[in-house]
């Protein structure tokens, strides 16, 4: 991922070096905003993405032997890169349950999985035909772990998304290796370059012959430009191979959706569709070390904050290296699974809530815009307050228990177009354990008021 670069920086000296780092990152981060697909033409295929509202991401590797960052921790010299090479040995994958993989990601109610093919180090988790550096060769895994994982996800309707890192710092046609040296320069030989790019697309065509992922999740597309990578040309050997596959933006301008990273959004991004990446705790991959883990109620206040936007939340876990998923992953997914059978009709299949002001806190509307659904983080009782809704309140009910509340309307002038203030009544008792959702249903599409009020 982008930022564990600078996560895993250290105060340094040079401030040339990190100025720098810094600029490196805000141009990578402004060309995800910069597109070069007209929406209009991705709208169709984009439909089942943007109901999805949920997919979880694996970030599964050779880095979890060691419990280490994945690929960064040789790139950034906390360990040589002999020694994290070492870690193909220690990969078994011998308690990898593909099942019970896709039960617990259908459990979480995800519409769809993203799974690590090939990170920054180079190795691919399948038995890549174009090199040896892959588990089913060069681990005691002797395995493949996409197909399995696929057909299981797809058995229970959940679509199928693929890692790709554009960045390959193992293969020696690759420029970039550790962090302050690099093996040549692009630009002074670029048949070099080019057997790389034959490379790397060979590895793509493979991808989605064996695979045929419904969704692309490039990483690494910063170290390059668009024309260096065939950005271009590498939406069309995707497309020409799957028509309706969807391509995240990290492929310098040719991608379909915007991923931000880790930090929620303040304002709602550019892109018509966006997903959050989000780790379950501090880091992609597995490490013991990391117990700062998120609670169900910080994951379930970030997922109705970024669907209230009109996003999708991409939950990671890092599995063991012998392909067990650590039980703080497993009680987090199993606990918004449940949150999401009570309340996912407020979810799911919706699109994003009302303007801020009107209510603080997320929303989301109902795709026909006649049911307003509100969240109500934590334990609040009492009165709730909405503002300038100009519909008629047909009924509001609690989700998951289905209670009907009672409200009020405050400061409704006969004569004045303006709306009152409509005051639900949210009684002790009826509070789901983290978030509650109110269903409002309206007497027709909602319509707001945003004047200033009076004459």
């Amino acid at each position: 991922m982008i930022f564990s670069s600078l996560i895993s920086l250290k105060p340094v000296n040079n401030r040339k070096k990190f100025l720098s780092a810094i600029v490196l990152v805000f141009l990578s981060t402004l060309s995800y905003a910069q597109s070069s697909v007209d929406p209009a033409s991705i709208k169709d295929k984009m439909q089942w993405f943007a109901d999805a509202k949920l997919g979880i991401f694996i970030h599964e590797g050779i880095y979890a032997v060691n419990g280490i960052d994945e690929s960064w921790s040789f790139h950034n010299k906390k360990i040589t890169y002999a020694d994290y090479m070492k870690q193909l040995q220690g990969f078994t994958l011998k308690k990898y349950d593909p099942e019970y993989w896709a039960d617990l990601i259908k459990e979480s109610g995800a519409r769809y999985a993203v799974i690590t093919t090939k990170h920054h180090d180079g190795v691919t988790m399948y038995d890549s035909q174009v090199d040896n550096l892959n588990i089913v060769k060069s681990t005691p895994a002797h395995r493949d772990m996409i197909k399995p994982l696929f057909d299981a996800l797809r058995e229970r309707n959940i679509k199928c998304g693929a890692y790709f890192s554009l960045i390959d710092w193992s293969n020696r046609y690759y420029p970039g290796f550790l962090k302050d040296s690099s093996r040549y320069n692009v630009h002074d030989d670029y048949d070099r370059w080019n057997k790389f790019r034959a490379f790397f697309q060979s590895q793509i065509k493979e991808i989605n012959q064996k695979f045929k992922p419904d969704l692309w999740w490039f990483d690494g597309d910063w170290e390059h430009s668009a024309e260096e990578w065939e950005s271009a040309k590498v939406r069309d050997i995707i497309l020409t191979g799957n028509k309706n596959a969807i391509i995240n933006g990290r492929l310098q301008g040719y991608g379909d959706y915007e991923t931000p990273e880790q930090n929620f959004p303040v304002s709602r991004p550019a892109f018509n569709w966006w997903e959050l990446c989000m780790t379950a705790n501090n880091n992609w991959g597995y490490h013991p070390d990391d117990t700062n883990w998120k609670t169900p109620y910080e994951v379930i206040t970030i997922f109705t904050d970024a669907v209230s936007n009109g996003g999708n939340l991409l939950l990671d876990i890092g599995p063991r290296a012998d392909g067990s998923i650590p039980d703080e992953d497993v009680y987090l997914l199993k606990e918004l699974g449940a949150w999401n059978k009570r309340n996912g009709d407020a979810i799911f299949n919706t699109i994003a809530g009302i303007p801020q002001g009107h209510f603080y806190g997320p929303t989301t509307l109902s795709k026909d815009s006649t049911v307003l659904y509100l969240f109500l983080q934590g334990d609040i009782s009492g009165s709730v307050t909405l503002k300038g809704l100009q519909n008629k309140i047909k009924d509001i009910t609690v989700l998951g228990i289905g209670t009907h509340l009672s409200y009020n309307i405050v400061g409704k002038i006969s004569w004045s177009k303006v709306p009152g203030l409509v005051y639900i009544d949210v009684p002790k008792g009826v509070q789901d354990k983290y978030v509650t959702a109110l269903k409002v249903s309206l007497d027709g599409p909602v319509r707001l008021y945003n004047g200033k009020g009076g004459l």
